[in-house]
């Protein structure tokens, strides 16, 4: 089935450059294939998934999402403090760790603070808080399979 504009269950090729409020670019597509993803699946921010509803191969913007239309606000409650010894290594601000949710689901927290014995994890997105800024273009549509549409994302190898 032909694919001609974006609409929920179409698989979107997008190439993209990303920026934060201070132009800082964080992502960019350039130099590499388009992003794809499913469209009307939250597999991206939603305020973009918002602005590229309808849009059709070729089409371009320049758009900018408050935090809220993006990774949402910083939320103080997703930091948590540990101590040294219960992370059992050194660690270092930057370093990205892997935690065990009582549910059995795995998080990452980036170690944000080191203070005496104190540890400080952060489960924010790393772009939670910030305006986004995308410079964005559709390069293709296609229908996703059902395969797709039931798991809610993109195959890592795309059909043909």
């Amino acid at each position: 089935m032909a694919v001609d504009s974006v609409v929920k269950d179409t698989v979107v090729g997008i190439h993209y450059r990303l920026t934060v409020s201070d132009g800082t670019e964080v992502d960019t597509t350039e130099g590499r294939g388009p992003l794809e993803y499913l469209h009307g699946h939250a597999n991206i921010i939603p305020g973009l998934e918002k602005a590229l509803e309808g849009a059709k191969v070729g089409d371009a913007f320049d758009m900018e999402f408050a935090p809220e239309e993006a990774y949402g606000e910083r939320d103080p409650r997703r930091e948590i403090e540990v101590t040294r010894q219960q992370l059992g290594f050194e660690p270092e601000v930057g370093t990205v760790v892997q935690a065990q949710l009582p549910d059995g689901r795995e998080q990452h927290l980036l170690i944000a603070r080191v203070d005496g014995d104190t540890v400080t994890l952060d489960g924010n997105h790393p772009l939670a808080g910030e305006s986004l800024r995308f410079e964005v273009s559709v390069a293709a549509l296609r229908a996703a399979t059902a395969g797709e549409i039931s798991k809610g994302h993109v195959d890592e190898v795309s059909a043909e």
